[in-house]
């Protein structure tokens, strides 16, 4: 271990020994006392100035850590088991996933947009001025739809019933993709989010959605049909959607992530999802948008 005296650690941070002595005092920087006097690691001083490295807007870091965000699903939380990929899993939700990629902290945001255009995962990754050298790798149609208690007792076979009925609604946080969903397909039936009758804590993921109506918490809610079979839920279909992985051009070759694609290809991949349901696979591994 390099160790500095007091007089080598002010010249090699380029600071006075007054200044370096108030450091000390308030312990605000690395150090330790032997035999009375002051030394100092010259490893844990630059990990101290690093530290406080400011960082303008843009900057990434060099390799984001092993880890995709964004949304949650049951057949990529597999997949990146089996593939012996590395990669871990941080489920907050599409827009928040996609906020992380942009600062460098995951290496992949799973992603299901929904608004007007014809494919709105491609536009949204079009569309983020952050991300110039973005690229989004299909990993499959999954459907969506409305999650109810068994035997649905309230009969409500689509969201013009839960408007009419005043049912209660398990929601989704702002910026998950079910969420998006469900604000489109509010405003295409003409009507406002005020007059859905929502349950007050949004939930994290889809598994915490189900939960809430398997409890009772909730009557409803919308989710994929996976969630719904895992919960053992009743499930009427909204819509299919683009489930893909948005990331930057140097990840996707990253060993990591070829060895996530490469289970994509494999039939152990359709085999899973055939048992989860409600996925169709035909995407899987495409490229379908890059900048």
């Amino acid at each position: 271990m390099d160790l500095l005296t007091t007089a080598e650690a002010s010249d090699y941070l380029r600071m006075g020994e007054r200044k370096l002595y108030e450091l000390v005092a308030k312990n605000r920087i690395p150090c330790s006392k032997v035999t009375g006097k002051w030394l100092f690691p010259r490893n844990e001083l630059d990990r101290w100035v690093l530290s406080g490295l400011a960082h303008p807007e843009g900057l990434i870091p060099p390799e984001p850590p092993p880890i995709v965000g964004g949304s949650q699903d049951d057949l990529l939380e597999w997949s990146l088991r089996q593939a012996g990929s590395g990669l871990a899993s941080l489920s907050e939700g599409t827009g928040a996933g996609v906020a992380r990629l942009l600062r460098g902290e995951v290496a992949a945001a799973a992603i299901h947009c929904h608004n007007d255009a014809a494919d709105p995962n491609v536009e949204a990754a079009r569309a983020m001025p952050r991300l110039h050298d973005a690229v989004l790798i299909g990993f499959t149609r999954r459907e969506q739809g409305l999650l109810l208690p068994p035997g649905n007792p309230r009969s409500l076979n689509s969201l013009a019933d839960v408007l009419e009925s005043g049912a209660k609604m398990a929601v989704r946080q702002t910026g998950a993709g079910a969420q998006m969903l469900l604000d489109v397909l509010v405003a295409r039936a003409g009507a406002s989010r005020k007059r859905l009758n929502r349950l007050a804590r949004p939930c994290l993921t889809g598994p915490d959605l189900a939960a809430a109506i398997r409890t009772g918490r909730a009557d409803c809610g919308i989710a994929t049909r996976a969630a719904a079979r895992a919960a053992g839920l009743e499930f009427v279909s909204l819509a299919w959607e683009n489930f893909d992985l948005l990331m930057r051009q140097r990840t996707y070759f990253q060993p990591s992530i070829q060895a996530l694609i490469r289970l994509m290809a494999q039939d152990s991949f359709a085999r899973r999802a055939a048992e989860l349901t409600g996925y169709d696979t035909s995407p899987a591994g495409q490229v379908r948008f890059f900048n």
